[in-house]
């Protein structure tokens, strides 16, 4: 039953000028420094979430965008990673962008167990 709910973009990184007012989304732009603190934070948000008792973590992937919505471009390794960093937080694959997979490769990689925690 889930008890703990949050709706979040993982994988951005931080820009100070936001809201209304702020940088439009389009004439961001980050540097590959930005790029991997958002990825660090992705691995903190599920650990600070885990820790609280949330269930789920879910997450999209993303490709090549400069403005910075989101920076995940492999579900799968990043939940591989952080089921093992995680006890009992679920990792939710929630949107692929399928024309970038060989849908082969796509399907084999999802029937993959990803750790301990998926039995065996």
């Amino acid at each position: 039953m889930i008890t703990k709910f949050d709706s979040s973009y993982y994988g951005t990184p931080t820009w100070r000028i936001l809201g209304y007012l702020g940088t439009p989304i389009n004439a961001r732009r980050y540097s590959q420094a930005q790029f991997a603190k958002a990825l660090r934070k992705v691995v903190a948000y599920a650990k600070c979430m885990d820790e609280r008792g949330f269930n789920t973590f879910w997450m999209a992937e993303h490709h090549f965008q400069p403005e910075g919505t989101e920076l995940i471009p492999n579900l799968l390794m990043m939940a591989m990673h952080l089921v093992n960093v995680t006890k009992n937080l679920k990792i939710g694959c929630g949107f692929n962008v399928v024309p970038m997979w060989h849908p082969l490769r796509l399907a084999e990689d999802y029937a993959m167990p990803t750790s301990s925690r998926a039995g065996g």
